[in-house]
């Protein structure tokens, strides 16, 4: 069965866009205790249930978090929907379940979730606090780490759509970032860091075959106080996932399956056994992403700018606000005038033609919403052209 039939089939549609907390995911593990075991591993500083999911039985142990940053949602649907291919009873599923065992915190930073924040109630970046440990959320993360002894761990997160990769083809988003992290200063490679090297070449071979070009992979600065960092170090080969953009998918639904795919594909070559030999140059290979992408870019817009008149590139970037439950995307003005080598997920010419903001304001002020008038009658309004007036 092809990768996109098996997501299709498992793909949790209850579960939709970027504002997932513990209400959404809580009917669905309840619809898995007939088949996994369901615990609560403890709570959070504001006494939110911590939940943890053991599914399998098998020697080869396997332990993911998602979420420890509370806005960072797209991993987790992809664990639920791994979840569920894992319930659905076929052959493959069931012989992965008698040869791992999977111990899953979909979601780490309930509070966070919540109010739809990167850091917790306390204010406490998690993926900060690896070694002193202040936040009960770190305390349960590093318990359950101790109790469960992994062979793997998979950190879980997403990234922003500043990041892409330059290919020969030009620019792409970085769909999904891969690292292995480093486990001293010298970001040398041992046993532990060569396995999580080689796991992340063979799901990178995998997603090419779907998004050629937008793989990418993240720095591998070192850390100890970061959790990956922290458990590299402790002898457990760790991947590092980073779910990001893809062009039209600001609700993360396509960049969601991308993720499934190899979390499928990974565990499959585990499970061959076919990580063997070292693919340190594969993995290099992989082009390191970088901050070249802006939401969207205006060229050849007119604006006085600085008290001089000037032919000038600027752009803005979607801010991700809670408002009812629901996450809104309001564009604002982010960069004037210095824009060398960045490119735009979206992208205007304004032909030379004159910029006028709000109050007749003739260039773009940074921080500012991104509604304003192209001369004579081209209307930007939340940072995209409209056909009629709406300023």
């Amino acid at each position: 069965m092809e990768l996109n039939d098996i997501f299709t089939s498992c793909k949790e549609q209850s579960l939709y866009g970027r504002y997932i907390t513990n209400q959404h995911i809580e009917p669905l593990l309840e619809k898995f205790k007939d088949k996994f075991q369901i615990a609560i591993a403890g709570n959070s500083v504001m006494g939110k249930p911590i939940y943890n999911v053991v599914a399998g039985s098998g020697k080869m142990r396997i332990f993911i978090w998602s979420q420890m940053h509370g806005n960072e949602s797209t991993t987790t649907k992809a664990v639920i929907d791994f979840l569920n291919w894992l319930a659905d009873n076929s052959d493959k599923a069931n012989r992965f379940l008698s040869y791992f065992t999977f111990c899953i915190i979909p979601i780490a930073n309930p509070d966070g979730a919540e109010l739809y924040t990167r850091e917790n109630a306390n204010k406490t970046d998690l993926n900060r606090d690896s070694v002193a440990l202040t936040q009960p959320e770190s305390q349960i993360l590093r318990n359950v780490f101790e109790a469960f002894k992994p062979d793997y761990c998979y950190n879980m997160h997403d990234q922003r759509t500043i990041f892409g990769v330059e290919t020969e083809d030009g620019a792409k988003p970085a769909t999904v970032s891969f690292l292995a992290p480093a486990y001293n200063e010298d970001r040398d490679i041992n046993t532990t860091r060569q396995q999580a090297i080689n796991l992340i070449a063979a799901m990178n071979k995998t997603l090419q075959r779907y998004i050629p070009g937008q793989v990418g992979r993240f720095d591998d600065s070192f850390n100890i106080n970061c959790i990956g960092d922290s458990f590299q170090a402790a002898g457990v080969p760790t991947v590092l996932f980073e779910a990001g953009h893809y062009p039209n998918d600001y609700e993360r639904e396509q960049t969601r399956k991308f993720v499934f795919f190899a979390l499928l594909s990974g565990f499959n070559s585990i499970y061959e056994n076919v990580l063997v030999n070292p693919k340190i140059d594969e993995y290099f290979n992989i082009p390191q992403n970088k901050k070249i992408f802006y939401d969207i870019v205006y060229k050849n817009v007119k604006i006085n700018y600085e008290n001089k008149e000037k032919i000038a590139i600027f752009a803005s970037q979607y801010k991700e606000v809670l408002i009812d439950k629901s996450v809104i995307f309001q564009a604002f003005i982010s960069e004037i005038d210095n824009l060398k080598d960045c490119f735009g997920h979206e992208e205007y010419n304004g032909n030379g033609k004159e910029f006028v903001g709000k109050n007749n304001k003739l260039f773009p002020e940074a921080g500012e919403k991104a509604d304003f008038l192209i001369k004579p009658n081209r209307y930007f309004v939340n940072g995209k052209e409209v056909k009629q007036e709406l300023l």
